[in-house]
């Protein structure tokens, strides 16, 4: 019976893939997310299993072990995806500033929401806060292909900088006494030091992968990644700079500062490295993205979502976040309005951040039911922006990842 348990397990996950790839198919067609399908999946699975009377446990940790895993490989395909030049310095500083105002002001209005309704400390609301404004690159960045080139790279451009920022914030609070000059100076110091230290460990990372000849590559500089992540949230450092800029660094190795390094490693060589990662992390970022977003949707109770206070409370979230959005992009961007606007979703950081909120700063009276309803929300509302804009032309999953060469 044990053996046929396993199978059983077997080929739940490989059709599970299986699905997960007709999906990205039918969002490609129709724009639908897919990873609201997935959720949508785990959603349903957990309700059939319920009406059966089947007994079933996810384990807090096996989300949060593929959410981190996926962040890592998110944030390191955003890093190969972003690609810096003269010509795009006004478009990366719009997103930086689209990130940084849309994150801080979304916090400060959702905490006071949640201050007001829920009668506690203002920190800890504030903690709660910063999962819910952070927009998700995890579910943006698959669902823009068929999108022009400059709202394309917007959109890369800005989720990602939330992530980064909204996570570095998040741990930042955290960690306490937030406010105090000294522990100020240490922070800006730390994330200094990261970026001196990511730019020396990702030469280094770099020259192994150009000198390495066997076929066996990418994993093993994964798991040094990972090691990095790992090490770096030990030591209190903004690890995912690391990753970040190992992405950054490799993915822009034509620009001038890194002509001294060619007589070590040519453009040639490194572009070799970035096709097959670019190649590797599309593949693990969609495999991980497939069971964190379908596990997590097997956590979700249905029932919470129809909670009349959760329906308030989660319906005015999702304003606050819409309306200072809008804000900011009619406003203040006088720019990608449109569909941008409805590129608001809410998913994987959110989740992880909510997992990592610690003990101490846990607010009794939060209804988990509008974390639910907040995800689920922003998502069918990115939904409804992505098919407004135009039926995207289908487009065939390739193995080839195409590199442009921008070395002249």
């Amino acid at each position: 019976m044990e053996g046929i348990n396993s199978y059983i397990y077997i080929i739940a996950a490989c059709l599970l893939v299986i699905f997960s790839y007709v999906y990205n198919l039918i969002s490609q067609k129709t724009g639908i997310p897919s990873v609201l399908l997935l959720l949508l999946s785990g959603i349903g699975l957990r309700e059939f299993l319920i009406y059966n009377d089947a007994e079933f446990a996810i384990p807090d940790y096996a989300v949060e072990v593929f959410g981190i895993i996926g962040l890592i490989m998110i944030v390191l395909e955003a890093g190969l995806d972003l690609q810096v030049s003269g010509k795009k310095i006004k478009l990366i500083r719009n997103a930086l500033l689209s990130a940084i105002f849309i994150l801080a002001f979304s916090s400060i209005a959702c905490s006071a929401l949640l201050y007001f309704t829920l009668k506690e400390e203002y920190l800890k609301c504030l903690i709660y806060a910063i999962p819910l404004s952070v927009v998700s690159s995890a579910i943006v960045i698959p669902s823009i292909s068929h999108l022009e080139e400059n709202k394309k790279e917007f959109l890369v451009y800005e989720t990602s900088f939330s992530d980064i920022l909204g996570i570095i914030v998040f741990n930042y609070i955290i960690a306490g006494n937030f406010l105090k000059a000294g522990n100020i100076a240490i922070f800006f110091g730390s994330v200094a030091f990261a970026i001196v230290l990511s730019v020396i460990l990702s030469l280094l990372i770099l020259l192994m992968l150009t000198r390495i000849k066997t076929k066996i590559r990418f994993f093993l500089v994964f798991a040094m990644l990972i090691f990095l992540y790992a090490g770096g949230k030990m030591l209190n450092l903004p690890a995912l700079v690391i990753i970040l800029l190992f992405g950054l660094i490799v993915s822009n190795w034509q620009l001038p500062p890194f002509h001294r390094f060619y007589k070590w490693m040519s453009y040639t060589q490194v572009n070799d490295v970035v096709r097959l990662l670019h190649g590797l992390t599309a593949e693990s970022s969609f495999l991980i993205r497939t069971f964190f977003f379908f596990i997590f949707g097997l956590t979700i109770d249905i029932r919470l979502l129809l909670d009349v206070d959760v329906i308030i409370s989660g319906t005015s979230v999702v304003i606050i976040l819409f309306v200072i959005r809008f804000i900011y992009l009619r406003f203040f961007l006088h720019a990608h309005i449109f569909p941008e606007l409805f590129f608001m979703p809410r998913g994987l950081i959110t989740v992880l951040l909510f997992y990592s909120i610690p003990e101490m700063y846990k607010l009794s009276k939060f209804n988990t039911g509008i974390l639910f309803f907040v995800i689920l929300t922003t998502s069918i509302i990115m939904m409804i922006g992505s098919i407004s804009y135009g039926r995207p032309k289908l487009q065939a999953i390739s193995d080839e990842i195409p590199i442009v060469d921008n070395a002249q």
